[in-house]
């Protein structure tokens, strides 16, 4: 789900389904939209001599997207044998009760309304399947369930709506929340800078090669963003509605109620700090 500004020195192409790195192949759901990109990349993960595979998001209730995730597994010589949810968000999510009938697999979700199976996901948790490794990062903010998925191997996260290949996500008030966003960014900062990530699978959006520059232009834009809400009450807009036609004048007006979400979250965020009144 994107906000509306773009990522500098990004592609600004559409994603075209196939490998992405020597382990996660990308799948594109028939999904596009203002808030979807190019539609929900769905991720196959595998060690390249390994005949089992993870799926990551199989994205929306869609029959054709699903059959053509299994096929391209099947096509690979992969068996799916479990299915991960990088939150609830139904283009991501809704899929996936359907995408475990055909696969016989298991949905592991941090949130258990989401799961099908015993197991839930958290902080942590370290996946193996087939040889593959992959580590549960917390990532909330977008939403409050979110998380990302470290694949050591390949010096790459799998950042579901945390971070896209263009633009930037929305913090999904109530639920998101911009104080838990920002700390998830540093997550992800660190995983650079500590764990030598440097690409960034996204859940919308092209592949990007230089994830710490990635995860360092989105705190500078939200750093930004933050400021120029504060400003905007400061000068006398009150309501959320009042604070996106100043500060998103120059945005599509059909992304503004997903805007109007993020300055929804930026107020709370300023609120809780003291910085304007509630």
């Amino acid at each position: 789900m994107t906000d509306a500004a773009s990522l500098p020195g990004q592609p600004r192409g559409g994603v075209v389904s196939g490998p992405a790195t020597a382990r996660a192949v990308n799948v594109l759901a028939p999904n596009p939209s203002a808030m979807t990109l190019d539609g929900t990349n769905t991720w196959i993960v595998s060690e390249p001599d390994s005949d089992l595979a993870v799926v990551i998001d199989p994205g929306p209730l869609d029959e054709g997207h699903l059959h053509t995730v299994v096929d391209t597994a099947e096509k690979a010589g992969k068996r799916i044998a479990l299915t991960l949810l990088t939150h609830g968000h139904a283009d991501h999510a809704e899929g996936a009760a359907r995408f475990a009938e055909l696969t016989g697999t298991r949905v592991r979700a941090l949130d258990p309304a989401l799961r099908l199976g015993d197991e839930g996901l958290g902080a942590g948790d370290v996946i193996t399947v087939g040889g593959l490794e992959l580590r549960v990062v917390p990532t909330p903010g977008h939403t409050a369930d979110s998380l990302s998925f470290h694949l050591p191997a390949d010096r790459a996260v799998l950042t579901g709506d945390t971070v896209l290949g263009r633009g930037t996500t929305v913090v999904a008030h109530p639920d998101g929340r911009l104080g838990d966003y920002l700390d998830s960014l540093r997550r992800l900062r660190s995983l650079t800078v500590d764990d030598g990530v440097r690409t960034i699978l996204p859940g919308h959006g092209p592949v990007l090669q230089d994830a710490q520059g990635a995860v360092e232009y989105y705190l500078a834009h939200r750093a930004h963003r933050l400021a120029q809400v504060e400003t905007a009450v400061e000068m006398g807009y009150r309501t959320p509605a009042e604070v996106v036609a100043h500060v998103y004048a120059d945005v599509d007006r059909s992304l503004w109620p997903a805007a109007e979400l993020s300055v929804r979250a930026q107020l709370d965020y300023l609120a809780e700090h003291g910085i304007v009144q509630p």
